[in-house]
């Protein structure tokens, strides 16, 4: 397995260490629920260097991007981050992506672990103008440092404003003592925040930082999964659970970054998700809550009141905030709507359930 340079620190941490996407993570450090609720209402830290970053430069940088991503890149100006997606051929989704515009000509695109080189390879093969293409992923390191009072726990470590960085925008300023370290208003969790990106060999010295300043704030340090109950509560997907190759950006609610009438957005697979959406789309990605005792998990079959199989569970939990259970899932349109009865197959039962809008949690 991967290591990030946090690792063995989590380790002497007394994390419960696990393989994810190659790397050996933290999964928690001490009850999920736990950490859970200490993001919610608190700070806490993810160490998620295991994401991918590539630096694309050049005069030919921002039509690249704009060929390979389904949102419109022109739209960014220096100092913004964008959520979006590699589209494939056939319109379904190489990965799900940030892209930040460092500045002209100068782009970061930051990619899920296990698809850094799917992606490297996916962006490379439309690479023909000459773009300057750098892969710093093992040179990064990554802290998602998330929850209400993260501003107020990282203030003392820089002079920038962190409260004045509206949502997806960012910085580059001096951090912890260390230049040039790029502090995003982004994140994964919904509870606000900042996502810090900085050179791996300041890995400790940061993090150490990081938790001094944190102290008075009940700052902690959180595994990858209280990291997966808190996007789910979000509705935010999981590449490889809720979407893939195979799916549609349009079918999984992400037609708000697929910029079908953008000026200059040919972008790859455009013709096929256009096609799609004329004919109209058979199946949709919805939120659905547990009506009946059960919790949902992934692959579990999503059946209608006279037990027939009308799509599948992608995400399922139980949610530490709300206290039920949770999922998301795609089912035939028919079912689609907030407030459809279906059922989960649960161990060969059929439990009952119902479709509700999200994000699950309203804030």
């Amino acid at each position: 397995m991967k290591q990030t340079a946090l690792t063995n620190l989590h380790k002497q941490l007394g994390a419960k260490m696990a393989e994810f996407a190659g790397y050996e993570m933290p999964i928690n450090y001490s009850s999920q629920v736990e950490e859970h609720h200490t993001v919610r209402n608190g700070v806490g830290v993810f160490d998620v260097s295991h994401m991918g970053e590539f630096v694309l430069k050049g005069p030919a940088a921002a039509a690249l991007i704009q060929k390979v991503t389904s949102n419109d890149v022109y739209a960014l100006s220096p100092g913004k981050a964008q959520y979006s997606c590699l589209p494939n051929e056939n319109g379904g989704i190489v990965d799900d992506l940030l892209v930040y515009h460092l500045e002209d000509g100068n782009y970061m695109l930051v990619v899920n672990a296990s698809n850094i080189e799917k992606d490297w390879n996916h962006i490379s093969k439309y690479n023909t103008e000459g773009v300057e293409m750098v892969n710093i992923s093992d040179k990064t390191s990554l802290l998602a440092v998330q929850g209400p009072k993260a501003a107020e726990a990282l203030q003392s470590l820089t002079d920038v404003d962190l409260k004045a960085i509206p949502y997806y925008n960012f910085t580059k300023h001096r951090f912890a003592g260390v230049d040039n370290v790029i502090i995003s208003a982004t994140g994964y969790t919904g509870a606000g925040g900042f996502e810090i990106y900085f050179p791996a060999e300041h890995s400790l010295e940061i993090w150490n930082k990081v938790f001094e300043a944190g102290a008075a704030f009940g700052i902690k340090p959180i595994g990858l999964a209280a990291r997966d109950t808190l996007r789910l509560e979000m509705g935010f997907c999981l590449y490889g659970n809720d979407i893939d190759d195979t799916t549609s950006p349009l079918e999984a609610g992400l037609g708000w970054i697929t910029k079908l009438k953008a000026a200059n957005n040919e972008f790859v697979g455009k013709d096929k998700i256009v096609a799609g959406k004329e004919a109209g789309l058979t199946r949709k990605l919805v939120g659905f809550e547990m009506i009946d005792r059960g919790i949902p998990r992934h692959d579990y079959p999503i059946m209608n009141a006279e037990g027939a199989v009308i799509g599948k569970v992608t995400s399922g939990t139980q949610s530490p905030s709300l206290n039920k259970a949770i999922g998301l899932g795609y089912v035939e349109n028919a079912y689609s709507a907030v407030d459809s009865e279906i059922f989960i197959d649960i161990r060969q039962k059929p439990v009952k359930a119902k479709v509700v809008k999200i994000p699950f949690l309203q804030q």
